[in-house]
């Protein structure tokens, strides 16, 4: 028999802890084991959970709490993520203080997820750029622009040398910019820039609207020069992201953002841990690149969650394509050096007020971001590059240098 694994995080002052975990093994399984019967018992064997593991702690901080991996049967659930999160925290989500750690997959059940259709070296071979960490722009704002200012605004930020700009999440469908115009006219700015620039650049369009819309609306916008695809998973359902990323049709990368993330991720007591939510889960279901707060901006995560998601989008004993880390939220030039000292080269330097807000415009917020990696790259302290790179000073003086 094949299992998957959850381990959760339970707190509570004066709980059985062993007896708490068999209630929870039984209870998500079964339903109930001692008053069966003995033939239906071992009939019904091949269903039940098990304990794997229980470990007890007390912390000054956070109380009495135990850790706690229960085992459950593949034979129990079909081959979909819903299936999955309903039988390893379906109803007890809401039994108390407790919080889903983590998911293992068994071989069995993972053999049902392609994974990232492109991944991180599938997004290196589009963009042409096979070790350097890449850099994204975001649109900033969007909301009452017609076709003309969006098209003005994409452009500026192309012309900076970006590798990817991404709609805002915000960004639905509206009069003034439909996606399929909004692609078609971001997509000729896209190679306006390339022919000065000298660059491939990825245009990420935010797919929305109603669930039973969302294929459709993504091959027009493919149709009509979308090289990429932004979508909310915790809105729509990881099923959905799955769906899109596995069909054949779909034949660009999909960048994955954390909207609503934190109604599940932040409380210690409750909920998802981000690694799980924001890592292995968005990469089984497909995401080529998946945004989050990073530790250091206007969102902030802890970094110890960071790294942790990290780990889970890039790690190789799985048998799934890696998706590119993209830590977002505030992020300027001045941080570009601890960014890649925490995530090295395979992350996504992704801006918005970053590149929008400097002085010099757009463009040159873009060469600052590029300047400030090349720099850290060679291991030149920014400062000391911002005297030949007038660009980098510019922005050094705006929002300072390394933390």
């Amino acid at each position: 028999m094949s299992f998957c694994t959850a381990t959760y995080r339970i707190h509570d002052a004066k709980a059985d802890f062993r007896k708490k975990a068999e209630s929870i093994a039984v209870g998500m399984t079964v339903g109930s084991w001692t008053e069966l019967p003995q033939i239906q018992q071992e009939n019904m064997r091949k269903h039940l959970g098990h304990v794997v593991r229980i470990e007890e702690h007390e912390d000054a901080l956070y109380g009495r709490y135990a850790d706690v991996t229960i085992a459950y049967p593949d034979i129990n659930f079909s081959r979909d993520l819903p299936a999955l999160l309903i039988t390893a925290f379906g109803k007890i989500s809401m039994d108390g203080q407790i919080k889903l750690l983590d998911l293992d997959f068994s071989k069995e059940f993972l053999s049902g997820f392609p994974g990232p259709k492109f991944g991180i070296e599938g997004i290196r071979q589009l963009l042409g750029a096979p070790e350097r960490p890449l850099l994204m722009s975001i649109f900033k704002s969007v909301v009452g622009y017609d076709l003309d200012g969006l098209k003005q605004q994409f452009l500026a930020q192309a012309l900076g040398g970006v590798d990817l700009i991404k709609d805002d999440e915000i960004l639905f469908e509206n009069p003034l910019t439909p996606i399929q115009l909004r692609a078609a006219e971001c997509r000729k700015a896209a190679e306006e820039a390339e022919r000065t620039t000298g660059k491939k650049l990825l245009y990420a369009v935010n797919l929305t609207g109603p669930t039973s819309q969302l294929r459709s609306q993504a091959l027009k916008a493919i149709d009509s020069g979308a090289t990429a695809l932004l979508f909310s998973p915790l809105a729509y359902g990881l099923d959905i992201l799955q769906e899109l990323s596995s069909d054949p049709d779909i034949n660009v990368p999909i960048a994955a953002h954390p909207s609503l993330a934190g109604a599940f991720y932040p409380s210690v007591n409750y909920g998802i841990s981000a690694s799980l939510l924001l890592g292995k889960l968005m990469r089984t279901a497909g995401a080529d690149l998946v945004l989050f707060p990073s530790p250091y901006g206007s969102v902030v995560m802890p970094r110890e969650e960071n790294l942790a998601i990290r780990q889970e989008l890039v790690r190789t004993d799985l048998p799934l394509r890696t998706s590119f880390p993209v830590p977002s939220a505030g992020i300027h030039p001045g941080l570009v050096p601890q960014l890649l000292a925490d995530f090295g080269s395979d992350v996504v330097v992704n801006a918005g007020g970053g590149i929008h807000g400097h002085p010099g415009g757009a463009s040159a917020g873009g060469y600052a971001f590029l300047q400030a990696i090349e720099a850290s790259l060679q291991g030149i302290p920014l400062e000391e590059a911002a005297h030949t790179n007038p660009e980098l000073q510019a922005a050094l003086n705006t929002w300072g240098g390394p933390k």
